[in-house]
């Protein structure tokens, strides 16, 4: 996949940039996604029109073989332990990097928010210009997915898909002791079990998590408590899955709540309302619209049922407490936003749509797809069912 930073190219004009430079290792989506390669440590990527990368001894070779650039090159091309041996580890580095600017001549540089200040410093005490973006450039270039991008996030929910599909299994299988703890082979069914066979069937397949959400009752009601110890009949349990690829790095995402026995009629309530919520998401979805008005669908129908949100009272502890949705892709949560925030949505974006009503005395329900934005409408590519009660 080639990226189109035309966008990229149209912003270092109108700021009057030589180029744009991001410092970072793998874990920075946006150092994966301009370099077009990965490194556990950190390494230096310059866009000046082109693809330059600076990397370490340890990672040259891999790099000239693997990375998307125009040009690899090492500090000792620029002399490295010199300008070390003369200046000190700090400001060596920083006289290293400053010659590989200019060497394709960037003498002003943009760079992201997360540009190490240290970093930005040194450049400057050189001489050069760094100017922070913060229009986050290429977060909004990221967002809009090619074709093969949407591809590989495919691929990461059908794996997660049978993840679910584990969890769900744990739990209709199990047995309701008389205390009301679920069992499973005369032990507690607890939420780590759960998040274990989660996360083996990921790793079976290639996919790392770093995170689990298996909250059963009060646990619940917190969008983003993990969970923890036995589960219980007759209570919602949330369980949100959100695996990233470990070859391609893109994420998939999804939430389904389950409850082992009898659910309450409160309980039975709020799963139809966070149904009807998210089909009235869908029904305004489409490239071309704002994610607020995404968002106020679904708040539109847990106010028209008395249920708080906080859009119309931010200051709300129970009900509907979280946004809409946002962007998924090389990290977990990204531009856009699908919330009180007023972001255009494009074709080609993914996003989740995942309502949810909480409430300590009651628990938690939550129901989350992740689709990708369309001209006219929407591509849902979650196809887990949905039901309550296993």
């Amino acid at each position: 996949m080639d990226p189109d930073f035309s966008q990229l190219d149209a912003y270092l004009a109108e700021n009057g940039l030589d180029g744009y430079l991001v410092q970072a290792d793998e874990s920075d989506a946006n150092q994966r996604y301009l370099s077009g390669f990965t490194a556990p440590d950190p390494f230096t990527t310059l866009y000046d029109g082109e693809v330059h990368l600076l990397v370490s001894p340890l990672e040259y070779g891999r790099a000239e073989r693997e990375a998307r650039a125009a040009t690899v090159e090492r500090g000792e091309d620029y002399d490295s332990t010199a300008k070390t041996e003369e200046y000190g580890d700090v400001e060596g580095s920083h006289r290293t990097l400053a010659a590989f600017c200019r060497e394709y001549g960037a003498e002003s540089v943009g760079v992201p928010e997360s540009f190490p200040a240290g970093t930005a410093d040194g450049l400057r005490e050189q001489g050069m210009d760094v100017t922070a973006d913060h229009e986050g450039i290429i977060e909004h270039i990221r967002a809009a997915k090619h074709e093969a991008e949407i591809e590989h996030m495919r691929a990461a929910q059908a794996a997660n898909e049978r993840a679910m599909a584990a969890a769900e299994e744990l739990l209709r299988a199990a047995d309701i002791a008389d205390d009301g703890t679920l069992v499973r082979d005369g032990e507690p069914l607890t939420s780590e079990r759960v998040k274990e066979e989660i996360e083996v069937s990921l790793l079976r397949e290639g996919y790392a998590l770093d995170t689990t959400i298996v909250a059963c009752g009060a646990d619940a009601a917190d969008p983003h408590d993990r969970g923890s110890g036995p589960l219980r009949a007759d209570e919602p349990i949330i369980v949100d899955i959100f695996p990233r690829s470990k070859e391609t790095g893109y994420y998939a995402d999804m939430t389904r709540t389950f409850l082992k026995g009898e659910p309450s009629d409160t309980i039975r309530e709020w799963y139809d309302l966070t149904q009807e919520a998210k089909e009235a998401a869908f029904d305004v979805l489409e490239a071309g619209v704002s994610g607020s008005e995404v968002h106020d669908a679904v708040c539109d129908v847990y106010a028209d049922a008395e249920m708080d949100t906080l859009r119309d009272d931010p200051e709300a502890e129970t009900g509907f407490i979280h946004s809409t949705g946002h962007g998924v892709g090389l990290d977990i949560h990204e531009y856009p936003r699908v919330s009180a925030t007023e972001n255009e949505l494009e074709a080609g974006m993914v996003v989740t749509i995942e309502p949810g009503l909480y409430d300590p005395a009651v628990g938690g329900v939550r129901i989350e797809d992740i689709v990708v934005v369309r001209e006219g409408g929407y591509e849902n590519y979650t196809d887990y069912e949905e039901s309550l009660v296993v």
